[in-house]
């Protein structure tokens, strides 16, 4: 069992005209894990948001913010049922992201007439704001992804993805 990854491999993997990696693997032994696709999606996944967090700064918007956002800008009235279904995240997560958003006056949460359990949700004008405000910094987040994924494998990539979403969420 090999230890860690190496430096060879690390850099094979890393073309020219791409920055150096900041992650270099500790070295210690990952077994199976160093080829599990699930692994590395995590560990990707957690690099991204770290990334968005860097570039979004000691703002008082955390980059958690921006889906959220997002998914209520692009569907106002969305429930939170719904919300939590597009997002992602089980409802014992996606409380305490709304109770937040709304003790910023970034969301307002009314209860919907037909069913008085279900919330319906929107933006605010400062919400809007926010929304705006990390759609800048995740352009720009998602641009650098692109440039290291290459625009020519990006729809493969994204395919991938949402095969692997869609097989088993």
């Amino acid at each position: 069992m090999s230890k860690g990854r190496s430096s060879a491999v690390q850099k094979e993997s890393v073309s020219e005209d791409q920055p150096e990696p900041r992650y270099a693997a500790p070295d210690i032994a990952f077994g199976e894990l160093e080829n599990t696709i699930g692994f590395n999606l995590r560990l990707a996944q957690q690099a991204s948001f770290q990334a968005f967090a860097r570039r979004v700064g000691s703002s008082d918007l955390r980059p958690g913010f921006y889906a959220t956002l997002a998914l209520i800008h692009e569907n106002p009235g969305i429930s939170q049922t719904a919300l939590s279904q597009a997002n992602g995240r089980d409802k014992s997560t996606l409380t305490p992201v709304l109770d937040d958003l709304e003790r910023r006056g970034l969301v307002v949460r009314e209860r919907l007439a037909t069913n008085r359990r279900s919330y319906s949700l929107t933006l605010t004008t400062e919400g809007v704001k926010a929304w705006k405000t990390l759609r800048t910094h995740a352009r720009a987040h998602d641009k650098a992804l692109d440039e290291l994924i290459e625009p020519s494998h990006k729809e493969e990539f994204l395919r991938s993805l949402r095969k692997i979403i869609a097989y088993l969420a």
